[in-house]
């Protein structure tokens, strides 16, 4: 049960940053100000197909560095994507590496990083606190109102051959500096801008419930609630509008102040479980199943999922404890059709012969720690099979 108590010793974590539009053109200073000689670009061939990449390596270029672009990543960043990485940022003699992009550049750079300074399989990183050495200087540069991978102590990367997503939680894949420009999210396809803005909102959800939150999370995860649920569905309809997509970008980074320094929940255990063995967008994971995560949490912790769903905007007054929270599931279900993701775990091809290993990946999966309900195995079986 989810104790609220302002004097628990709690740390928090954050790198610096620079938010606003046109911080990804301070890369090419912050790079020369770490003392850079040569810059490992780590990216996807989406994002190498648009404008940021460019501007990213012109101020590279004025700054007179030079350069290498890594862009073999792949959506759920693979540990094999990561030793390619690797030995790409050896052979080029880099000792700087720079994200652009979404959550899969991010986590593959930070692995890609703490696997070459610590001589190790990423694969090693496994678990809390598990990194020996960080890497080298790290910059990253977000092009999705999500991931908050920017900020967060987590990498989560792909173990091809057990088919699970592993996390790596350590304050050494903290990136050093953070470039948010909201202007990169306007190139964003409809269905990342709908999948990312959901994982935003879940981050913000389960670090407030976290059994490891604090005020100062509070306090980042609230704010971060309201922005996202009024401005995701306008960034879908109105791409360019910079004010629903400059929203959008403050109340992902909110939401990663938040769950770097609480945790996260059984969502995300749910999530990365499926995305490991799937290869199903993480975002998308997230929102298939957070309103059935939330109606399996609810009664652990009511006055917390209460003031999640005034932050959203529904009204609450005079309605029992069922009542309120039926109004944030059909709050959460709505949000998630109005943004286009409509589908089941079974449309995209999860089986009821899945869910047994599903079930098993994510209740040994650290997330799990800090729900605010303790969730068995078959407990976990039922809510996979709900979601189907």
């Amino acid at each position: 049960m989810h104790l609220d108590n302002a004097l628990e010793l709690r740390k928090f974590v954050v790198p610096e940053f620079v938010f606003g539009a046109g911080a990804l053109n301070l890369v090419g200073r912050y790079a020369k100000n770490f003392g850079a000689k040569k810059a490992l670009v780590v990216t996807d061939p989406g994002v190498a197909r648009t404008a940021w990449l460019g501007h990213v390596l012109d101020a590279l270029k004025a700054e007179q560095i030079p350069w290498v672009v890594f862009q073999d990543v792949t959506p759920n960043p693979k540990n094999l994507e990561v030793s390619a990485g690797v030995e790409f940022y050896r052979d080029n003699g880099c000792d700087i590496i720079i994200a652009v992009g979404g959550g899969s550049p991010m986590d593959c750079a930070k692995g890609i990083g703490i696997a070459f300074e610590n001589g190790k399989d990423v694969l090693a990183f496994e678990g809390v606190d598990e990194v020996q050495r960080p890497g080298p200087p790290l910059i990253c540069i977000p092009t999705t109102a999500g991931s908050s991978a920017d900020i967060s102590q987590f990498a989560i990367i792909n173990d091809t051959t057990r088919k699970v997503k592993i996390a790596i939680i350590s304050k050494t894949v903290v990136p050093d500096v953070s470039l948010i420009d909201p202007e990169t999210t306007t190139t964003m396809p409809t269905e990342l801008t709908a999948a990312t803005g959901l994982d935003a909102l879940v981050h913000a959800m389960e670090a407030y419930v976290s059994n490891a939150s604090s005020p100062i999370t509070d306090m980042n995860a609230l704010a971060a609630i309201p922005l996202l649920v009024q401005n995701l569905v306008p960034s879908i309809e109105d791409p360019l509008n910079i004010t629903h997509r400059n929203n959008m970008m403050m109340g992902s980074l909110l939401a990663g102040m938040a769950f770097s320094n609480a945790s996260l929940g059984l969502v995300h255990a749910m999530a990365h479980s499926l995305g490991g063995l799937s290869g199903l967008p993480h975002g998308m994971c997230n929102a298939m199943l957070v309103d059935h995560v939330v109606d399996f949490n609810y009664m652990a912790t009511p006055e917390r999922y209460d003031r999640i769903s005034i932050a959203m905007g529904l009204e609450l007054e005079g309605l029992s404890a069922e009542k309120r929270k039926a109004v944030l599931l059909q709050g959460l279900i709505g949000l998630r059709t109005a943004a286009g993701i409509e589908t089941t775990l079974g449309a995209l091809g999860i089986k009821r012969a899945d869910i047994k290993q599903l079930a098993l990946n994510a209740f040994n999966d650290p997330c799990l720690a800090t729900n605010p309900r303790r969730a068995s195995v078959q407990e976990i079986e039922g809510l996979y099979e709900k979601a189907l």
